[in-house]
């Protein structure tokens, strides 16, 4: 595994959309596991596999949904995490090839209000958590996790691996006994691993969840592969992208998955989490609650940082941005302040329903990340002017009509496939019982569609641009500025 000779950059990090140069580049490959691993493998992820239970399905139908759903998800998210190293950018303004420069603010607005939804819950969770183990009242806890996160997602890329480094290996040793716990002293209702009674609208809407969950880290892969040597190969990297993310995420959807089946309608996430963890011996569950918190304010830091850089970008789509620390610094200040007003006004309505939420995650995101994976590994083959992503009126455009069609066209398409439980069910999924494949069929119509659309783009050409343009990008990369 690769790393790099020259030393890191020390203290807060101040890169942000801009390409880091080759000299920059630090890291090992292997510590995408246990990113990947921990961002998934806290307890918001856990309420991700309640659907099925909820809608009907029994215990062993539900594991094997989360288990397929993730398996398939994540392969998506994870082959976006090789473009991180070979382009040195994150992923979102990775958009502009395929979308234009000021096109991509399609995706990037979807992007930016995900980032925001997924704080509100995780904060809101975190202080209700530590409200039961601490007390002084849920909003409190939600305002100083707000406040813990913003520092640690300004401090930036390093110490958001290191942070999810250590939070694995306790993981490994808390979660490892609650969960032989959860094995040995729960107890599940007759018929739960009856593989006879199989349901295919729960076990469907089990799967798409989980599916979206895992599609939906696809616009943060690249932002934490990006320092990474580009001799890093995309199949190792893919592997522990792919893997960690897996299996932090099939680990605590099953999770939830059990001790929905074990509360039943007296389920709460919170509070079954600490009576399961109490029959472990008394006060254990009060430990779990703890150490969640803490993942919980990992991964809204990762949320923070995330959503720093795609405002960032967005804002450079109308007047160019020199990536500075006060840039950094503006841009998570706001987004934090978002998250925080969402999470303090927040009702047990949008907590209820955050697996319609994440259902529309998975709609907004299947045609990008359709239309940016056929562009990086068919169309272009890795192959970018990255100094040109840069430029207003750059070879790829203002506006990336092959794009944007693309997306509308596979998003249109699914739309009669649409199931959201009670916010709107399409025609085709009625006729189906209420069962979700939109994944299915938008996936594939966006991927063909940008093909036949790109078919006269001159890569060669694009090629021998990025050539002539690497030693000046190297130098403004230096300079700290956009080239």
């Amino acid at each position: 595994m690769s790393t790099s000779a020259e030393p890191r950059v020390s203290g807060l990090e101040v890169r942000s959309i801009d390409y880091v140069p080759l000299d920059e580049r630090h890291g090992k490959l292997w510590h995408l596991g246990p990113l990947w691993f921990m961002s998934n493998a806290q307890i918001a992820t856990l309420a991700v596999g309640l659907i099925s239970i909820t809608e009907g399905g029994n215990l062993i139908w539900s594991l094997l949904a989360i288990v397929a759903g993730t398996l398939i998800g994540t392969f998506f998210m994870a082959f976006h995490s090789a473009q991180g190293p070979q382009l040195g950018l994150p992923q979102m303004i990775q958009s502009r090839p395929q979308f234009g420069y000021v096109g991509a603010l399609l995706v990037w607005l979807f992007a930016y209000v995900q980032y925001a939804g997924f704080n509100v819950f995780n904060t809101v969770l975190a202080g209700q958590a530590l409200d039961t183990t601490i007390h002084g009242g849920v909003q409190l806890w939600v305002i100083v996790v707000t406040v813990v996160a913003l520092v640690v997602a300004l401090v930036g890329y390093d110490i958001i691996h290191k942070a999810e480094r250590f939070l694995t290996y306790t993981f490994l040793v808390i979660f490892g006994i609650f969960t032989v716990g959860i094995l040995v002293t729960l107890h599940y209702p007759a018929g739960s691993f009856d593989l006879g009674a199989f349901k295919v609208t729960p076990f469907l809407a089990q799967f798409g969840v989980v599916a979206g969950y895992q599609i939906s880290w696809a616009i943060y892969v690249s932002d934490y592969s990006r320092y990474l040597p580009p001799d890093v190969t995309v199949r190792k990297t893919f592997y522990w992208t792919y893997f960690g993310s897996a299996l932090g995420g099939i680990w605590l959807m099953v999770l939830g998955t059990l001790l929905a089946a074990w509360a039943g309608d007296s389920f709460d996430t919170i509070p079954s989490i600490n009576a399961a963890g109490d029959k472990v011996f008394d006060g254990f569950g009060a430990i779990v609650l703890l150490f969640s918190a803490l993942g919980l304010v990992s991964v809204t830091a990762l949320n923070m940082y995330g959503g720093s850089l795609t405002l960032i970008s967005a804002i450079d789509s109308f007047k160019r941005v020199r990536p500075t620390l006060a840039v950094r610094l503006v841009t998570l200040v706001v987004t934090a302040a978002l998250s925080l007003i969402g999470a303090l006004a927040a009702t047990s309505d949008f907590l209820t329903n955050f697996n319609n939420f994440l259902l529309l995650v998975l709609y907004l995101f299947i045609p990008w990340t359709s239309v940016n994976l056929m562009d990086y590994y068919v169309v272009r083959r890795g192959h970018y002017a990255i100094a040109e992503i840069f430029k207003p009126n750059g070879i790829y455009g203002r506006w990336g009509w092959q794009g944007i069609i693309s997306y509308l066209v596979g998003f249109a398409v699914m739309i009669p496939f649409f199931s959201v439980g009670t916010l709107f069910v399409g025609p085709a999924a009625k006729a189906l019982d209420g069962a979700d494949i939109s994944l299915f069929i938008g996936l594939p119509v966006s991927a063909l569609l940008y093909w036949l659309l790109t078919r006269s783009i001159d890569v060669e050409a694009e090629t021998r641009v990025a050539e002539a343009e690497a030693a000046a990008l190297e130098q403004a990369a230096h300079e700290h500025r956009e080239p």
